[in-house]
């Protein structure tokens, strides 16, 4: 299931990213990588704020929808 259908406070693993390499590369520089733990802390005007390895990290439902936990 994508990130962007997850539920506020469960803490999931990351399966696998999708979509183009670069946008591959910017998430697994931003922390998601296969196996890390996601959080989501809050959603607001299509926009997530997410927990990921410590960090509180804010992305848009499109990018979380790349996201496979």
């Amino acid at each position: 299931m994508p990130l962007s259908l997850a539920d506020k406070g469960e803490k999931y693993s990351v399966v696998r990213i999708t979509g183009k390499d670069e946008t591959r590369r910017f998430l697994a520089n931003l922390g998601f990588v296969e196996g890390s733990d996601v959080t989501v802390v809050s959603e607001m005007a299509g926009n997530m704020i997410v927990n990921v390895k410590d960090t509180r990290i804010a992305i848009d439902k499109s990018m979380a929808a790349r996201i496979m936990v």
